[in-house]
This record gives structure tokens, C-alpha cells and sequence, in this order.
């Protein structure tokens, strides 16, 4: 039986999964054919090296006649958390020689305009304001990575409505743990590795504890998991730590990738029985759309070790 390698997708709207799942996999054989994996690379589109499955839970997001702006429909809770995900987004990149301070400044007083009692106003129209006023304060103006604020807005209420644990359905299971159902059926019983995007990082962490297959690589990119005022407090379990059956964890972030937070993992996440952490590098991924899971896949450094791990696994007794 060929390994399992297992892709998480992360914040945005509606995919076409069998669509993603194959720019996935196109992306990741170009990085490992720059890897001198050529012909790892062939055997993966043909689907000879691995059985590859497409996590998709992004269907789960979708409310009936939703309305209005981006995030309108958001209840008090997940309102308050996209400001103060929103407000992080913003704080983490004071230290960027690329992003104009002063546009900071303006961002966080649309987000919280001084003298205005905390929910006075819309935090929603309030975030969709700081978010455009953001996406023009630094290299994110030439990537395109959002046409407008309430695009990004819009796609990061997932993180908050992720986070806040609520949206029961009629049986009482609330958004997350739907979404934790989804990636935990892709899982397998293993071994697998395990790709996963923005969100996608966060949720494959949570499933990733109540999993009792062994994970011989798990990849994060452009993960949020590091991000100290709304992610980490809230991650299950608690205090955070790499998940039990992860034999190796690499951790990706993209200079320009406007979600990112900067590589503090190590500091921040204990370590699993084994004593394995995560280990964090940056990538460079100048052009368009750097928060997209292919401009991060198509890099050697990431591809590169998949594929030595589904090579591992297949000549594993």
C-alpha cells in the first residue's frame, strides 16, 4: 500500500477540492524536481508514490442566506476575536523594514479608534477598515494577496469563528469540532505525513492530539499557531505541545505572507514524549498571492523532505 500524505487547506472561500487537491500536488512535485527528486516527483502525479487525500472542510464555513459585509453575520464573541486577530496581525510586523510604520499607526486607530469605548461601534465594519488601510502599508500592495479589506477580513473571520467554539449544529457539535471530524477521517490510521496551510495548521494540531497513528512528518505553512494574543491561549490542549505521534515537525514562513506569525514556535510549544519540536525557517516567495499553499509547496525546502519521508515510509518494514 502506497503512504498516505494528507493535505490541510487553510482560510478562504469555497474550492473545488479535487481541483485543489491536484495544484497541490502539481505545486509540491515542481519543488521536488527543484530538490533532485525528479523522479519522486513523476511517481507522485501519477499517484504511484502516495494516496494522497484533500482535507476539505472549507464547505463547513458556509452559512444559509448569509448577507452583507464580509463577517457581518458574526456573533459578539467571534467579533471580538478577529479585532484582536486582526490587531496581532498588525503588531507583528513592526519590525519589517518593508511596511510603513505610520500605516501601522492608521490601521490600529480605524481597528481601535482612541477614546471609543470597546464595542461602541461595528468591530466588523471597524476591522474591514484597518485590514484596507493595512493591506496598503507594506509589500502586500504589489503581491496581491487581497484585492480589498473585507476579502481579508472575510477570510480571517474563519480563524475567529474556528477559535470561538460555537455555531453548534442540531446535534450539538459546534463548528470546530465538525472541522477537527473532517481531518481526522483524512488522517488514516497512518503512518502518514501531513501538509497543512494558515488554518489548516491550527486544526491539524488539535486533531493531531487525539490521533494514535504515527505522523512520520508533519509540515505547517504560513501558520497562525504562533501568535500569542488569540491563537496560543486558545489551542487544545493546554499548555501547548507538539501532538504525541509526531515524529518530525518543519515550520515555514514567508517574509511577505501578511499571516504569518514570525518563527517563536520553538519558544512557545513543549515538546512531545519523544522530544520532538518544531523546527521553524523562512522562504522567500517574491510575486503574487504569498500566503497561498503553492508558493510555499513549489520550494525545494518543503518538498524536499516530504518527499524523503513518503520514500522512507515506502521502504519501511
Amino acid at each position: 500500500m502506497a503512504p498516505r500524505l494528507v493535505l490541510v487547506h487553510g482560510i478562504g472561500g469555497p474550492r473545488r477540492p479535487e481541483n485543489e487537491r491536484a495544484e497541490w500536488i502539481e505545486a509540491l512535485a515542481e519543488g521536488a524536481r527543484k530538490a533532485g527528486h525528479s523522479a519522486a516527483a513523476d511517481r507522485l502525479c501519477d499517484g504511484t508514490l502516495a494516496e494522497v487525500v484533500f482535507a476539505y472542510y472549507g464547505d463547513l464555513f458556509l452559512r444559509p442566506q448569509a448577507q452583507g459585509a464580509a463577517g457581518a453575520e458574526l456573533d459578539a464573541d467571534e467579533a471580538g476575536l478577529l479585532v484582536e486577530f486582526l490587531a496581532e496581525v498588525i503588531e507583528q510586523h513592526r519590525d519589517d523594514p518593508d511596511v510603513d510604520p505610520d500605516a501601522l499607526d492608521r490601521a490600529m486607530a480605524r481597528l481601535r479608534p482612541p477614546g471609543q469605548a470597546q464595542g461602541a461601534l461595528d468591530p466588523v465594519r471597524q476591522s474591514i477598515n484597518a485590514a484596507t488601510t493595512l493591506l496598503d502599508a507594506g509589500p502586500w500592495r504589489a503581491v496581491g494577496q487581497w484585492a480589498a479589506g473585507r476579502l481579508l477580513v472575510g477570510d480571517l473571520a474563519q480563524v475567529a469563528r474556528y477559535l470561538a467554539r460555537g455555531e453548534a449544529n442540531p446535534d450539538g457539535r459546534t463548528l470546530d469540532e465538525r472541522i477537527r471530524a473532517v481531518v481526522a477521517e483524512a488522517f488514516g490510521p497512518g503512518p502518514a505525513v501531513v501538509l497543512a496551510h494558515s488554518l489548516g495548521t491550527v486544526v491539524s494540531f488539535e486533531a493531531l492530539h487525539h490521533h494514535r497513528g504515527d505522523v512520520t512528518l508533519w509540515v505547517t505553512l504560513g501558520s497562525p499557531l504562533a501568535m500569542r494574543a488569540v491563537v496560543l491561549p486558545k489551542l487544545r490542549p493546554a499548555p501547548p505541545a507538539t501532538p504525541p505521534t509526531v515524529r518530525r515537525w518543519l515550520n515555514y514562513w514567508d517574509r511577505d505572507d501578511i499571516i504569518t506569525a514570525r518563527p517563536i514556535l520553538e519558544s512557545d510549544l513543549l515538546p512531545n514524549a519523544s522530544g520532538v519540536r518544531p523546527d521553524s525557517d523562512r522562504l522567500d516567495s517574491d510575486g503574487l498571492w504569498v500566503h497561498s499553499a503553492v508558493k510555499y509547496l513549489a520550494k525545494a525546502d518543503v518538498a524536499g523532505p516530504v518527499i524523503e519521508a513518503l520514500r522512507s515510509l515506502e521502504t519501511a518494514p
